[in-house]
């Protein structure tokens, strides 16, 4: 009795899996009009530029530039908000090993609007270094009415 008790759990035990992947087919219209919610691919730029390593000078005129967020058909949304972060680098010598080294300080903001206050596009101006980075995060685009996406993020290296 207790072999036919152990048998049957068994053979339960395996075919549970075979019943439990039934999958139900989804119609064709349900899962176009889902891709139509919402933008398969979406990519940010700051002027002209993707995520880049560029010259001090470039990154200058950018300052007053502002981000542009594009779908894989190249239509253009409103950015709402991004973070921005500032990392510079200032060299220093260490009192411990006397060696030179990089010390990196972050600050940076939130923003509603496409673009950079004045006041930091000015600070910027002044303070740019090369080996400086610059985040463009958490950005924030209204994609149709009452509905928000977030876009990929930015990273400006600075030559």
């Amino acid at each position: 009795m207790q072999k036919h008790l152990l048998l049957s759990c068994l053979l339960t035990a395996v075919a549970m899996p075979v019943f439990a992947q039934t999958h139900k087919k989804v119609p064709a219209a349900t899962t176009t009009a889902a891709s139509n919610k919402r933008p398969v691919k979406l990519r940010s730029s700051w002027g002209i530029y993707l995520s880049d390593t560029l010259p001090k000078t470039e990154v200058a005129k950018l300052l007053d530039s502002a981000l542009v967020v594009r779908d894989e058909k190249n239509n253009k949304y409103p950015v709402i908000s991004f973070a921005f972060t500032y990392e510079k680098h200032e060299p220093y010598l260490n009192d411990t090993t006397g060696q030179p080294a990089i010390y990196k300080d972050f600050t940076g903001d939130n923003f509603k609007s496409p673009t950079l206050t004045p006041l930091w596009s000015k600070g910027l101006k002044e303070s740019l270094q090369s080996g400086d980075v610059l985040y463009f995060d958490e950005i924030i685009i209204k994609y149709a009415e009452e509905k928000y996406y977030k876009a990929p993020s930015i990273r400006i290296n600075v030559k």
